[in-house]
């Protein structure tokens, strides 16, 4: 013990030296020292107060002349010894945290989280990019191993780096600095400061987060702050939803369709209010979908919103299956009456002239260079119809609606004719006589439910087989391979998490993300 006193003495001395000598490589070899010995669980139990106040000194006065050389407008790489010697700060920082309420409250105490936060806002708006990410990251992981297991420090680094700082550090053109910021924002966020996104002044944050669950789809930490927090939020999704292009709609919806198909995602979290605002969303631009048949779908802008309202109707369609607590969507105001117009005039369109709802579409799957076989409206009448038949589902007053009998009578056999170029499929939709969608189509609808039919979702589902979903589930629309989901982006956020999961953490290339950055502190 006397050893370990006389070694944290010596190390201490040290750090106070560097503060009274031009820098040198030696000083950065003192820092590497102290960095090396935190690993040591007894010393950095044992390390005093005087230690990490030298190393704050140290930082600031390292700060100020990285603010003095850009005042000048020299170019940073002219202090490249200052920027390993401000990385390593921050390495020692770091590796004084691990497991460590004790040091986590000292740091605290000391001022650590109010430097470091100035000295990374300043790295990152640099101009030279030389040398600035490696403190960078650093900095980053910092923040990361200072708030786990600590409520005030998370407390203290949200109220200083909200949300500025935390949009900027999102912003950095370093892929490891970003996903380090992620990590850093899903450690402090908690159901208040989800609510705080939410805000007008602040949703660029989260709208950001968002961008990069379309732009980084490897990147985890985003597609947990989406999952575990953003969509459990009303407010937010409301918020987020009314701010982004049709583009950035199209994502949002894939993560909550991703979220509902979680197995056992029988309470998957999303609120009541979300539904109702998205079936009300359907509703107002479900017509867009019709543009589709026109020249006018040439338009990107155009082709966006009509893959959103497509994105919705698929939503709308997962809630209404095997989902009790989004059953209210079945007496929603016109919901029913919307879906079955939107049916008839896709219909009508259809018949009306060779277009993309025509029925003579081919319900080929192989790519092979046939335009019809690509296209997301390949199955929309489709989907539609198990919108209708969800809806109707043991709800008398919706069966009784007159609506189906007047509107509802499109020929769905038409809608599922297949290509001459592939044999039937089993359960393929084939067209007998006209008859109105109330009545037994393929036994997608019954008046009387069976008795078999009202088993708890699974009961009698062979082990590795999908999950019923719902009396319209995707197995029994009639569609080859039984019902193919939509293929609206070339990198489909729901593809991803349904896959990723059951991969192996070698094929992921490491462990799933954890609340600590253990692999980083000791390398």
């Amino acid at each position: 013990m006397a050893a370990s006193t006389d070694s944290d003495l010596d190390i201490s001395a040290s750090i106070a030296g560097i503060l009274s000598e031009e820098h040198s490589p030696e000083h950065l070899q003192v820092l590497k020292k102290f960095t090396a010995a935190l690993r040591d669980k007894e010393y950095r139990d044992a390390v005093e107060e005087e230690a990490f106040s030298s190393l704050l000194k140290v930082l600031s006065r390292l700060r100020d002349e990285l603010l003095a050389v850009s005042c000048d407008d020299q170019d940073l790489r002219s202090v490249a010894l200052q920027l390993q010697l401000t990385a390593e700060c921050f390495r020692a920082q770091r590796n004084a945290c691990v497991q460590s309420t004790r040091n986590q409250s000292l740091l605290r105490k000391l001022g650590f989280i109010d430097v470091s936060l100035k000295h990374m806002s300043f790295l990152q708006t640099t101009e030279s990019r030389d040398g600035i990410f490696e403190p960078l990251r650093c900095g980053i992981q910092f923040l990361g191993n200072m708030s786990v297991g600590n409520q005030t420090c998370k407390d203290d680094i949200w109220h200083q780096s909200f949300p500025n700082l935390l949009l900027q550090l999102l912003s950095v053109d370093d892929e490891k600095a970003v996903s380090y910021a992620s990590m850093v924002l899903h450690t402090c966020l908690d159901e208040a400061k989800v609510e705080e996104l939410s805000d007008p002044q602040n949703i660029h944050l989260a709208l950001k987060v968002m961008e990069l669950c379309r732009t980084q789809p490897d990147l985890d930490w985003t597609v947990l702050i989406a999952t575990q927090y953003f969509l459990k939020s009303s407010a937010l999704v409301e918020s987020m939803y009314s701010g982004m292009s049709h583009h950035e709609r199209v994502t949002l919806l894939e993560l909550l369709s991703a979220q509902l198909q979680e197995e056992d995602s029988e309470e998957c979290g999303i609120p009541s209010n979300v539904a109702r605002f998205l079936a009300t969303s359907f509703q107002e631009g479900c017509g867009a979908v019709l543009t589709l048949a026109t020249g006018s779908a040439s338009s990107d802008e155009v082709l966006q919103e009509a893959l959103t309202v497509i994105s919705l109707l698929d939503v709308l369609c997962e809630m209404t299956s095997d989902h009790r607590q989004f059953m209210f969507l079945q007496d929603h105001p016109d919901l029913l009456g919307t879906t079955v117009e939107l049916l008839r005039q896709v219909h009508a369109i259809g018949k009306a002239s060779k277009n993309i709802f025509s029925a003579a579409q081919s319900f080929s799957f192989s790519g092979d260079g046939d335009p019809a076989s690509q296209s997301p409206v390949i199955s929309f009448k489709a989907h539609l119809i198990r919108l209708i038949g969800n809806l109707c589902y043991s709800n008398t007053d919706n069966q009784n609606k007159d609506l189906l009998r007047t509107q509802g009578q499109p020929r769905t056999g038409n809608e599922c004719e297949r290509s001459g170029r592939h044999p039937p499929h089993p359960g393929q939709l084939q067209h007998r006589q006209q008859q109105p969608i109330y009545q037994p189509v393929g036994h997608l609808y019954h008046q009387e439910p069976p008795r078999t039919q009202h088993a708890e979702p699974g009961a009698d589902r062979r082990p590795g087989t999908p999950r019923h979903r719902g009396l319209l589930g995707t197995q029994g629309v009639g569609l080859p391979g039984g019902g193919a989901r939509w293929k609206l982006a070339a990198q489909n956020c729901e593809e991803r998490l349904l896959k990723r999961p059951q991969r192996s953490s070698q094929e992921r290339g490491g462990a799933r993300p954890t609340s600590r950055f253990s692999c980083e502190v000791f390398v």
